[in-house]
């Protein structure tokens, strides 16, 4: 089964060894997942979420520009695996030919996934499977990244 998700912001996780590395923090079934990303991608999710735009489109905002101008739309992501600490991610684009849809299913990094999501405006799944793994409760992944609630 698979749980719509919400995107609660973007943030900075410090590794042990003082590394700064970013996290897009999402929610579903009251289950905190985060997933590490790469600076840029943090960027690209970022602007999207502030309504930012750059001067020239950004590779996320080219491809669905691409992809609309070509008959097709992003019908939804999910967030369906979790395998040695890397997350999987699919993109599903639906296209009409000859009045018929046809799905398409594409393999993608969780930030490209996401990023696209955004821009479409279409849903950001989680599998159970990856709630079950990496998900945390509130208080968890506070304590997890400050080492304390507050709450004591």
């Amino acid at each position: 089964m698979d749980y719509e998700a919400e995107i609660r912001g973007i943030g900075i996780s410090w590794c042990e060894s003082g590394m700064a590395t970013p996290v897009v923090l999402l929610t579903a079934e009251d289950r905190y997942v985060p997933i590490f990303i790469s600076p840029d991608q943090a960027q690209s999710i970022q602007f999207e979420l502030q309504g930012e735009r750059s001067e020239r489109p950004l590779t996320h905002d080219l491809l669905l520009e691409m992809l609309t101008e070509l008959g097709g739309a992003i019908d939804k992501v999910i967030v369906d695996d979790l395998s040695k600490g890397t997350f999987y991610a699919k993109i599903y684009l639906q296209r009409y030919v000859d009045g018929e849809p046809n799905t398409f299913t594409f393999d993608a990094r969780p930030s490209d996934a996401i990023a696209m999501a955004i821009r479409a405006e279409c849903p950001i799944l989680l599998s159970e499977s990856v709630i079950d793994s990496a998900g945390q409760s509130i208080g968890d992944f506070i304590l997890q990244e400050f080492g304390s609630t507050g709450w004591e």
